[in-house]
């Protein structure tokens, strides 16, 4: 029997995410089924709704075994890195196949632009750049610069490379390809509403649940989260836990931005081409995140790109720091909770993986303590970091204490 691995963000678990796991275990009967979690903040460079161990706990009981935490260095990135980091985490948690869900529902015709992607040719490259030269945000490019290559641009690639999560499972392909991944790859008919949906269903997205929750409509969600989600979000918030707010970091942004100097932002991850001008005279010139974020986006930056690019200067992510986190790869496993059958797998984890275990506090603090320059302990810092700027935007100032990584057990199933 297999062990499965899954990448999520569970920002929150909803039916959809329970869909993919009830068919996973339908489907390939595995041993267990593991995830790979992101943790404070997401893909989108924002925080996630509510706290990792939330969603550890809505994950755990509804039927994952094991959720482990992905690095902040690479759950914050493009899509080629975030599965980058995800995969080589799984891989060596244990996992030998990997599910995920896609618009298509069709393995083969993403595993065709995976291996175009995996293998650029001079042509490929040609076209990108001169697409980007024309103004083009990066994901435009690209997807013109495969349909000029297949020589295809019928609706149908269009729509294949207008999917969310086809993108993302393209770059799981192709990382696997590119690394020779030990990972078999299956793909499940994403089901319900569409990722940017607002409207609350059954099987409502990600992004309007959130809406809802912001906007103060708890009880209309009880038929878009399985029950025990639902339950573990409403406490959530009745602790002053939840909900964190996409703007809560407004102050702290502008004030950094305000503070910094031209010379010290040019360093900054993903802050090319002159965007350090454009950067500090927006902060001169905005009063909110909001205004903030729409003068420094563009046709060729979007807002998800402007989001990373603000949070990486938060947090002082360097251009050469990335770059080694990227060579290094996951240094370590950083367990948030497993079921009692994760518990099993667990132990096997221990046997084989070469990458460390943290899931106490002692772990994770002997690991900080690595001398200077070690990249695991540079890589788990900036995690710690993350978490403690995510712990002051709770709503209630009794929650917004620091150091939670070092006290916060690891999670057990919920008994349902």
């Amino acid at each position: 029997m297999s062990v499965v691995g899954i990448v999520a963000e569970f920002n929150p678990f909803h039916n959809g995410h329970l869909l993919l796991v009830e068919e996973v275990r339908q489907k390939l009967q595995p041993e267990a089924v593991i995830c790979v979690m992101s943790g404070p903040f997401v893909q989108r460079g924002e925080p996630a709704l509510c706290d990792k161990w939330a969603r550890t706990r809505m994950a755990l009981s509804n039927g994952i075994d094991m959720v482990i935490e992905l690095p902040f260095c690479f759950a914050a990135r493009s899509a080629y890195y975030f599965a980058r980091g995800a995969l080589l985490t799984l891989q060596a948690a244990g996992a030998d196949q990997l599910a995920f869900g896609s618009e298509s529902g069709i393995l083969d015709p993403l595993l065709e632009i995976a291996g175009l992607l995996s293998h650029e040719t001079a042509a490929f490259q040609q076209k990108l750049k001169a697409n980007l030269a024309r103004g083009l945000s990066y994901p435009s490019a690209r997807a013109d610069a495969i349909k000029s290559i297949l020589g295809d641009h019928s609706p149908e690639i269009s729509q294949l490379l207008s999917g969310p999560n086809n993108i993302l499972g393209i770059e799981y392909l192709r990382v696997i390809k590119q690394l020779d991944l030990g990972l078999k790859p299956i793909t499940i008919a994403r089901r319900g509403a569409g990722y940017h949906d607002s409207g609350v269903s059954a099987l409502a997205s990600a992004t309007a649940i959130r809406q809802a929750v912001y906007q103060g409509y708890l009880h209309d969600l009880s038929q878009g989260l399985p029950q025990i989600s639902f339950r573990i979000l409403k406490e959530e918030i009745q602790a002053g836990r939840a909900p964190i707010k996409h703007d809560g970091l407004e102050a702290a942004l502008l004030s950094q931005l305000r503070l910094a100097s031209k010379e010290w932002l040019k360093t900054i991850y993903e802050v090319t081409e002159g965007l350090e001008n454009r950067l500090l005279l927006a902060a001169q010139q905005s009063g909110t995140l909001a205004a903030l974020r729409d003068t420094v986006k563009s046709k060729r930056y979007n807002l998800t790109r402007v989001n990373r690019m603000l949070l990486y200067s938060l947090f002082a992510v360097s251009k050469s720091q990335m770059a080694r986190f990227d060579k290094a790869g996951p240094q370590y496993i950083r367990l948030l909770g497993f079921s009692s059958q994760g518990r099993k797998i667990l132990q096997k984890v221990k046997n084989n993986s070469e990458l460390p275990i943290l899931s106490t506090g002692s772990q994770i603090a002997a690991m900080i303590r690595n001398p200077p320059g070690n990249t695991g302990s540079e890589m788990l810092a900036l995690d710690i970091k993350a978490s403690d700027i995510f712990s002051l935007l709770a709503p209630m100032p009794q929650q917004r204490q620091g150091g939670q990584d070092y006290f916060r057990q690891v999670v057990e199933s919920d008994p349902v």
